[in-house]
């Protein structure tokens, strides 16, 4: 497909034309809160939010850049997003060697999760992030330092709720004098992760219950009675629950790196979206399938359930879904932070004596975004000339944006 026309609007096919054609064909029920997020994909980057114009002082000629939406669930938007994110968490990255563990719930539990998505989101992040600082105290007496950032889809855009947990390789005593190193290639046994995270969320989910802080609609409404609860976590208990650790990152490079392809990512790029049949109202789109060796496979889909697919995907309002724990939690990470640079400071000056090239502590590519260029001769030579208002949202399915 061509480009729309408008300057720093990508070429190919667009997640607002998909949702737009699935909306035409159904009318689907969603929260409010919902209802704002598709609205605001919709008009992102479309005159009728507005832009500038500028002019090129090389060629002469002019173009309109409109503006973005800035949601998170938007794919166009969250490029800067990431940015900016990852210029704030280089001041707190070590020397240090780093894991990436993830945390993944039985696929029995999906229908409780999606009608109760913020009490078990929360829930998510607590089991694991409780396993893995107890986990990092008992062995090592440390207090270890972890970010997690929550997904929720699978490549077909199925709901996979995981959560991925990217951790320090070592941690500070509680008096803040030492620190503890782990070995740089193993961090901990998956299978005993795994028990203590099932246990860990399932007394949770106990607990949520006990104190009626659950909803239970439609097939799960027996869910509610004491006994079928029971039954039910015993049930979803019953199977191993998958803790996966990956190879450990080399050094805080490797660990930005992959942290600006997951912390703002969404359910699916405009790079995936392959074609849109208006047609046979159909969307063919790109997966890997990683039950037959990560094979890259193409999948079509009703544009009426690839909109079902997307909107289970979309967070509560104001949810967080990146959260640092251990020593790099908000409350304490200034402080700890400091210490734990002035605890390796010897070290790093040893290796560096010794030969060695010490990690460096910034990003091997830059985490700012390339300035805004000429569309028609690539200079960066541009006026502004106008500041273009919104012709009003009348295309969108309600007023109000929302910008959580």
């Amino acid at each position: 497909m061509s480009c729309c026309g408008l300057a720093g609007q990508p070429a190919g096919l667009r997640l607002a034309e998909v949702l737009r054609l699935g909306l035409a064909v159904a009318s689907p029920k969603l929260p409010t809160h919902h209802w704002k997020i598709l609205s605001a994909l919709l008009v992102c980057r479309t005159p009728a939010l507005g832009g500038h114009r500028y002019s090129c002082q090389q060629c002469g000629r002019s173009h309109f850049v409109p503006h973005s939406c800035r949601n998170r669930h938007c794919p166009l938007c969250q490029g800067q997003a990431a940015h900016q994110w990852l210029e704030r968490q280089q001041s707190v990255l070590l020397p240090v060697p780093y894991f990436h563990l993830v945390f993944t719930l039985p696929h029995v539990l999906n229908p409780l999760i999606q009608q109760n998505q913020r009490a078990l989101y929360n829930l998510l992040f607590a089991a694991a992030s409780q396993t893995l600082l107890q986990f990092g105290q008992n062995r090592f007496a440390a207090q270890l330092g972890l970010t997690a950032v929550l997904h929720t889809w699978s490549q077909t855009l199925l709901d996979h709720y995981h959560l991925h947990c990217i951790v320090t390789g070592g941690g500070l005593t509680a008096d803040g004098s030492r620190w503890v190193s782990t070995s740089a290639q193993y961090l901990f046994a998956v299978r005993a992760l795994s028990k203590v995270f099932r246990a860990k969320f399932c007394c949770g989910l106990q607990q949520l219950h006990a104190a009626q802080q659950l909803k239970f609609h439609g097939q799960l409404s027996t869910l509610a009675q004491p006994d079928a609860f029971a039954r039910f976590l015993r049930q979803a208990a019953r199977p191993k629950w998958v803790v996966y650790s990956k190879r450990p990152f080399a050094g805080p490079q490797q660990v930005l790196a992959y942290l600006s392809r997951y912390t703002h990512r969404v359910a699916i790029s405009p790079r995936r979206l392959l074609a849109l049949n208006q047609q046979n109202q159909t969307v063919t789109f790109a997966w890997k399938d990683y039950a037959d060796g990560a094979r890259h496979k193409t999948m079509t889909l009703a544009a009426k359930e690839f909109l079902r697919r997307f909107c289970l995907h979309l967070l509560p309002k104001a949810f967080v879904k990146i959260r640092h724990f251990g020593f790099l939690s908000n409350q304490q990470q200034k402080i700890k932070i400091a210490q734990a640079r002035t605890l390796l400071k010897p070290r790093t000056q040893l290796e560096a004596t010794q030969g060695s090239h010490p990690i460096q502590l910034c990003a091997a590519q830059p985490t700012t975004p390339p300035g805004r260029v000429c569309p028609h001769c690539g200079s960066d030579r541009l006026w502004l000339i106008e500041i273009v208002p919104g012709i009003g949202r009348r295309s969108a399915i309600v007023p109000t944006l929302d910008s959580s």
